[in-house]
């Protein structure tokens, strides 16, 4: 197809700004999908994604749009209505996935900033605007939801004028629900965003995404820049110089389509039929066997703000979780993970998120893909730990595993990275917000109006606290009214401990955790107490207990399982009764002594999520 019939594009939002239903309009009205085979939320496909209502994966779609007469003005002689092919990559909005969202830019030319109407500008689009700015990209800013009746479109488009300096007029005005101009938006889409650049000799494509089948390998989501790509070709991967023979080509219609050939300007897939990993990577460049072309521009490494240790409940399935995160991490590149071992717990790994919500849906992957029962250890960040004593005497360590923590006794000084966030609120939030900030020992920064009644408030807080349950307490006090982003910052000095849990006087590995010294009793409590309500009850008195600072801070019993062991008697000499009782005490007696504790995979579910 002539490049300057191809649209290549992206929408970028907050989370729950209606992304995913604006793409269900965009399928039917181009005539995708048809309408008795549509339903909500087309594009996420995964089936976690549709049972908590977000985006978790981007995904890319082919459609075909006819542009009226009386707007085909590119390129078409007459004004003649002619065919376009938009390239769409619907991307999540949650700031967890984040990488997700750059990669996706990367292969598109322009996108879609769309805004809550009922929400107006939140602070994650600060966050997704910025990457697209850096991108190059042409921005439709866009309000959506505007048939709800607490839409306020005048003020949002105001808002977003002012964010991106431009017209209100410019800022278009769409509902997902009811299709309400999404046909205008679509002829925008053609009309404001540029064609792709004139190719170069030769072959190029920057791999975003990739998927992985059992039966046909390794398949990359490719942006082609240069030349064309048809099955039968020779290809390489740049970054490794793994060759192939591509066996298939294809676009997604949203589901894989084959086709002839992927041509420069388009988005499609290419079947590798490698099913070895490490051949592979996002960012690399696909090029033909013999190109003497430079590599494309990649992606940045992500930076994990995040780490677990994960082990299989059972050693025998090692291998099995191995595979499974390596298959994961062809689908997510921002997982990282390396092998790791504990006397507790055997072989497993320790893996790198970029948030809490990426962390538990990970695991929640593992478990339900590749039907795995993992034992997933406390949440934790990295610390860099400079000791007394010991082999490393001296020198700065990087400690990712709250078990690994040294003892406070040893313990020269410690540092933990801080992040620089802002939160967008009404003034009259603003109230109940500020004593957040202290609570988790946040220093406020520059407050700034945004809008007739919000303010931006930039501060800076450890990522620690950050983790504690702040986006939750934040929603709470703002009545939902207040929204956060957040970016890496430096490292400062901190003053933490380990806080380790004893079950049946046994210490668990995966739930020990690094807290503030001042908070360590208060933590303890709260984690016993927890403890207590989610642990199954065993066939004899359980004890849990939580240590620090060289002494047990909090402990609670969880009563024994009661079996009437005299159910069955009638009658008869009471002496026959106490037998049974007596021996049934002894046996709890050495079951107390001698008994362990297996702990569900859903309890490790639960500690982690807090």
């Amino acid at each position: 197809m002539d490049l300057r019939h191809i649209r290549n594009f992206s929408v970028i939002a907050h989370i729950d700004h209606g992304k995913s239903t604006l793409a269900d309009r965009m399928l039917e009205i181009t005539g995708t999908i048809e309408k008795r085979k549509m339903r909500a939320q087309f594009l996420d496909m995964m089936e976690l994604e549709r049972e908590r209502g977000i985006t978790i994966k981007m995904a890319p779609v082919t459609m075909t749009y006819k542009l009226p007469a009386r707007n085909a003005t590119h390129g078409v002689a007459g004004g003649e209505a002619t065919n376009y092919k938009l390239n769409l990559i619907d991307t999540p909005g949650h700031i967890d996935f984040s990488y997700e969202v750059s990669r996706a830019l990367k292969a598109v030319e322009g996108t879609i900033l769309l805004v809550d109407s009922t929400q107006g500008v939140q602070a994650q689009t600060f966050s997704v605007l910025e990457i697209a700015r850096t991108a190059g990209l042409k921005i439709i800013p866009v309000v959506s939801k505007i048939d709800s009746p607490l839409a306020r479109i005048s003020e949002t488009k105001a808002e977003v004028a002012r964010l991106l300096g431009c017209r209100s007029e410019d800022v278009l005005e769409v509902s997902g629900k009811t299709g309400e101009g999404v046909n205008e938006l679509l002829e925008a889409i053609v009309q404001r965003i540029p064609p792709p650049a004139p190719p170069a000799e030769g072959v190029r494509a920057l791999i975003f995404d990739f998927k992985f089948s059992d039966h046909r390998g390794v398949i990359v989501y490719t942006r082609v820049f240069d030349g064309r790509i048809q099955p039968g070709d020779r290809l390489r991967f740049c970054a490794s110089g793994r060759e192939f023979k591509a066996l298939e080509v294809g676009v997604f219609s949203p589901q894989e389509k084959p086709c002839s050939e992927l041509s420069s300007g388009e988005i499609g897939y290419v079947v590798t039929g490698i099913k070895e990993p490490g051949g592979a990577s996002v960012g690399d460049t696909l090029s033909t066997w013999n190109s003497s072309l430079p590599a494309l521009a990649g992606y940045d490494t992500p930076r994990p703000v995040v780490w677990a240790s994960i082990y299989p409940e059972g050693q025998d399935d090692f291998n099995a979780l191995r595979s499974a995160l390596e298959r994961l991490h062809l689908s997510d590149a921002s997982l990282s993970f390396e092998e790791e071992s504990s006397g507790a717990l055997g072989r497993g790994f320790r893996c790198g998120f970029l948030g809490m919500l990426h962390l538990e849906i990970v695991a929640e992957r593992l478990r339900r893909e590749f039907n795995l029962n993992l034992i997933t250890t406390t949440p934790t960040i990295a610390y860099r730990v400079t000791c007394k004593v010991g082999f490393n005497k001296n020198k700065q360590e990087v400690i990712y595993s709250p078990s690994r923590f040294p003892d406070e006794h040893l313990v020269l000084s410690t540092s933990e990275p801080w992040v620089k966030a802002r939160v967008i609120a009404p003034n009259d939030r603003l109230g109940a917000i500020m004593p957040l900030f202290h609570e988790h020992e946040a220093e406020v920064g520059e407050t700034q109006s945004f809008g007739e009644d919000r303010s931006v408030v930039n501060f800076e807080i450890p990522l620690r606290e950050l983790m504690r349950g702040f986006f939750d307490e934040l929603k709470s006090v703002s009545s939902g009214f207040a929204s956060i982003a957040y970016e890496p910052g430096d490292f400062r000095p901190a003053d933490v401990v380990r806080l380790d849990i004893l079950v049946a006087e046994e210490p668990v590995q995966a739930f020990a955790r690094v807290v503030p010294r001042r908070r360590a009793e208060l933590e303890a409590e709260k984690v016993v107490d927890k403890l207590k309500t989610i642990l199954p009850r065993q066939l004899f008195t359980l004890k849990i207990q939580a240590q620090a600072l060289g002494r047990i801070l909090a402990s609670r019993s969880l009563p024994a399982l009661k079996k009437d062991v005299t159910g069955y008697l009638y009658g008869g000499d009471r002496t026959r009764k106490m037998k049974l009782w007596k021996k049934q005490k002894e046996g709890k007696k050495r079951l107390r002594a001698r008994g362990r504790v297996n702990i569900p995979h859903e309890v490790f579910l639960k500690m982690m999520r807090g």
